[in-house]
């Protein structure tokens, strides 16, 4: 029988592990054939709250599902693991603000990414979902030099879908119609969803939207959407944010479709002018396993300005954090 892969989740008796950990032992990620072992790792109090996640666990009788680790420790938890999906963090309440979290946040990623390096397997692919999220896979990054820099990635995906619900709504057409949607810069409301090179049912979509709309009412709606959620519902996404990090790992580890791209956050290569090493979102193409940004692409004024201001607030967010950071 095929070796199981071993994925430690973080934050894992949280809403979004609650949504999430079932479709991963269903094989969701990894695939129909591929055995999976799961290291969830939570804070002390919590462990309570996760043996009864593990009986759910259990009684599914997930024919992949090779066995489950629950702990409070992180070395345990990364221990020699395939990949890690980090995806406990202070979350953003009502009325709180990004830069809130971002000091709090930074030093559990720094504490992480310090025995990462010291246990991790150095290939292992690395999905950062706590906010700030780009920011703190710099600082995880920053603190792992074991580890492969090009496998230290941050959720933008969860924005990618929004944006194609949105488009999709707006041009009476179904998600699966849509090809080429792009999200640039950084997993807040700078970033920019981007539909210039997207297309519905091989026609422009630029072609059957308003301009006005794609400019002044989906940008800031796709931005903007996680707060519409926590007002909504009192709480940071859970379920859509689980199936963004489910997409994001299964693209990465499956591949993305012939003639489409996907969104990630990864550490920049210079391309577009975005400062080499800075965890930016761009569009990507992915087989066996590797990604390659799609570095090519004629760059509106519009939008390159947009992604000047969204890579200026992940300056400032990394100065934020510089004591942080391994250098």
């Amino acid at each position: 029988m095929t070796q199981p892969k071993r994925i430690a989740i973080t934050g894992a008796a949280g809403q979004i592990c609650y949504s999430m950990l079932f479709r991963i032992a269903a094989g969701e990620i990894y695939g129909p054939d591929q055995p999976v072992s799961l290291h969830l790792l939570e804070i002390t109090p919590a462990l309570g709250l996760l043996e009864a996640v593990k009986m759910e666990l259990d009684d599914c009788a997930f024919p992949l599902l090779n066995d489950v680790v629950c702990t409070d420790d992180p070395k345990v938890a990364l221990n020699k693991v395939d990949a890690v999906l980090f995806v406990g963090a202070k979350p953003r309440g009502p009325g709180m603000e990004r830069s809130d979290l971002i000091t709090d946040n930074g030093k559990i990623f720094s504490s992480l990414g310090k025995v990462l390096n010291e246990v991790g397997n150095p290939d292992c692919k690395v999905c950062v979902v706590g906010n700030p999220a780009n920011t703190n896979a710099y600082i995880l990054k920053a603190n792992a030099p074991n580890i492969n820099p090009r496998n230290i990635t941050a959720l933008t995906r969860l924005d990618h879908n929004r944006a194609l619900s949105q488009l999709a709504a707006k041009a009476g057409a179904r998600i699966g119609d849509i090809q080429k949607m792009v999200i640039w810069g950084n997993h807040s409301t700078t970033q920019v969803p981007d539909i210039s090179y997207a297309s519905i049912n091989g026609k422009a979509a630029s072609d059957m939207v308003d301009q006005t709309w794609a400019r002044e009412e989906f940008i800031p709606t796709v931005a903007k959407r996680g707060a519409e959620v926590i007002k909504a519902r009192g709480s940071s996404s859970a379920a859509s944010a689980a199936n963004g990090v489910i997409d994001h790992m299964s693209s990465w580890i499956q591949g993305t479709p012939d003639g489409d791209w996907v969104s990630m956050a990864v550490p920049s290569d210079g391309s577009y002018g975005i400062d080499e090493g800075l965890i930016y979102s761009f569009p990507v193409q992915i087989k066996n396993g590797d990604y390659t940004i799609i570095s090519d692409l004629d760059v509106s004024d519009f939008i390159k300005e947009k992604m000047m201001a969204s890579q200026q607030e992940l300056r400032d967010e990394r100065d934020t954090v510089a004591a942080l950071l391994n250098t």
